[in-house]
């Protein structure tokens, strides 16, 4: 009877593992979400940084000594050149200005008898009535009066000038700052402290640095086809004041430093903005938003298919045609908007896991599934192509 039981036991539990085996659930294949890795037409764009300088800047000195009498401009306003800025006493200048004119004529007034002396002896000279000397005496005494009439107009030229120059007037227009003297002061004829500076600033000029070894690598990817220049466009620059906000107008690039600074290794460049409502004021620290060409195949991958290893290399979980994650090294270059722009490592048409990567592990089988449209995947869903304004982030 004990044998018979344990008989059963036995072929009970044979059975039991005979149909248990091939009746067991099959491991369970993680699910992760991928995005495609697209191709298309990227403007690229950096930012440097730069302060604002007045287009046109004028120091305002006296040319003569005195007395400011008077000042005819209001301190933040803005001027037109040659509007009255300072009244320096003209008195002294005036009464030199007539002496020099009353000299004038008294030397004027010597001319008319010499000539006639000198044409009267040169007629008797003829006949030998006087001597040569005598004629060559009158003669020089013309010469001398002619020249101390011009000498006597030089004088009233210099002291009309010098009366000139007692209204202090504005030699460019734009907006004048503080006075630096008051009325009664004494000022000197090109002192070296201004009175007052006139600055325009519209338009205005912004200056921004550029590392000499980004432009060497901007040269490289143009004369290998890598990057195309975008024509005129591509002069235009975009601004971002010190707040972050972004300034209304567009600027236009200038031109490029022809020298490097070797304390920083960069460039200067100068770009003009208008500036009609006087945002921008000379000395703001700004960015400038410079394009630097466009990349007809830009390889683009979502920001959050990306992480980096203990070595600090970008990587990036790939999903294979056999369904098998592939842990790849990448080469980035740039973010633009959510995504990287890819220099090497992935190819148009790769699937990248942007969700659910933390339940993977390279090799591992998964199924792939199309990860959810967000601002964290922009290449999810169809990939189509990408136009300039999504690539410049705007």
């Amino acid at each position: 009877m004990k044998r018979f039981a344990l008989a059963t036991l036995l072929l009970a539990t044979t059975v039991a593992c005979g149909k248990g085996s091939p009746g067991a659930p099959p491991a369970r294949v993680p699910e992760v979400g991928v995005a495609p890795v697209r191709s298309g037409r990227v403007v690229l764009t950096t930012e440097l940084p730069g302060r604002t300088a007045a287009y046109l800047v004028a120091e305002v000195r006296p040319q003569v000594n005195g007395i400011v009498q008077r000042r005819a401009f209001v301190e933040g306003a803005d001027v037109k050149a040659g509007a009255l800025l300072y009244q320096i006493d003209p008195a002294p200048y005036q009464a030199a200005y007539d002496q020099a004119v009353a000299s004038l004529a008294v030397a004027e007034s010597n001319v008319p008898a010499l000539r006639s002396r000198a044409e009267r002896m040169k007629e008797v000279l003829a006949i030998r009535a006087v001597g040569q000397q005598d004629y060559d005496d009158a003669v020089s005494a013309l010469a001398k009066a002619e020249a101390g009439v011009l000498a006597a107009k030089a004088a009233v030229e210099a002291a009309r000038v010098n009366l000139g120059y007692t209204p202090v007037k504005a030699p460019i227009s734009g907006r004048i700052g503080r006075s630096a003297v008051t009325v009664g002061a004494l000022v000197s004829a090109y002192q070296p402290a201004p009175l007052a500076v006139v600055q325009q600033l519209d338009p205005i000029y912004v200056d921004v640095t550029q590392a000499s070894a980004d432009i060497l690598r901007l040269t490289r990817n143009v004369q290998s086809g890598q990057l195309t220049r975008g024509g005129g466009q591509a002069r235009k620059v975009k601004l971002l004041l010190e707040d972050g906000t972004p300034y209304a107008s567009e600027g236009t690039l200038q031109f490029r430093d022809v020298s490097v600074d070797p304390t920083t290794g960069s460039v200067i460049l100068r770009m003009v903005f208008p500036n009609p409502q006087r945002t921008l004021l000379p000395g703001m620290y700004v960015r400038a938003i410079v394009e630097e060409g466009v990349n007809e195949r830009a390889i683009l991958a979502p920001q959050q298919a990306v992480t980096r290893n203990q070595k600090g290399e970008a990587i990036a979980l790939v999903v294979n045609a056999a369904g098998k994650v592939e842990q790849r090294v990448i080469d980035v270059d740039r973010a633009v908007g959510a995504e990287w722009v890819v220099a090497g490592g992935l190819a148009p048409g790769d699937r990248v896991i942007v969700e659910g990567r933390d339940q993977v592990r390279p090799g591992a089988a998964v199924r792939a599934v199309e990860a959810r449209p967000g601002p964290g995947n922009p290449g999810a869903g169809p990939a189509g192509p990408v136009t300039p304004s999504a690539a410049a982030g705007k």
